[in-house]
């Protein structure tokens, strides 16, 4: 075999590894929540364990942002995504307890979103899967008569900082824990 024969299949996967953070981050963009959600405290995780249904039910992400699982104790959730967490329960439960443990871990509910500045009810609001910037607005009911209706503020659960957003240039998509600021519109 000569490597000029496999320099397609090279060049595509290299093509692939530059552009795999874009991907991550159009998902966040587009709604696509569940690919590249991480946890944190708030949520609750429905965990079926097959053919154990002793072990299986909702579970809450602590304060802490672990999850108390049976037989193994606490584990790890913050910051993880839900395939993480179910890999970890498999090898854990495979340790020693079940033979050939068949995980799977949805969410129950996400952690809510805040809303504050100039909106009628101001506050936090529970996250549904693909919610756009407009209808958290409408769920806090409505802006003011003060409101700036043109741009408002987005604050990322795991950013420090808050970034401005033109409401009427581009489709904004809410993630659980994230807080969003209406201002107040200058005459």
């Amino acid at each position: 075999m000569t490597l000029s024969r496999h320099t397609p299949l090279l060049a595509l996967l290299l093509a692939f590894a530059t552009i795999a953070p874009q991907i991550a981050a159009a998902a966040v963009e587009t709604g696509a929540v569940d690919a590249v959600y991480r946890l944190d405290a708030g949520d609750k995780l429905r965990i079926t364990i097959f053919n154990e249904p002793s072990l299986s039910g909702d579970y809450a992400v602590t304060a802490e942002g672990n999850v108390s699982f049976p037989l193994i104790g606490e584990i790890a959730a913050k910051g993880r995504t839900l395939s993480e967490v179910r890999e970890t329960l498999r090898k854990r439960l495979g340790n020693g307890y079940l033979n050939d443990p068949r995980v799977a871990v949805e969410p129950v509910n996400y952690r809510p979103y805040y809303i504050l500045g100039e909106v009628n009810k101001p506050g936090g609001y529970p996250y549904s899967s693909g919610l756009k910037l407009e209808q958290a607005v409408a769920a806090a009911g409505g802006y003011t008569y003060r409101a700036n209706r043109g741009t408002a503020f987005l604050r990322r659960a795991d950013d420090a900082r808050e970034k401005r957003v033109k409401l009427r240039q581009q489709l904004i998509h809410v993630l659980p824990g994230d807080t969003i600021r209406i201002g107040e519109r200058y005459f």
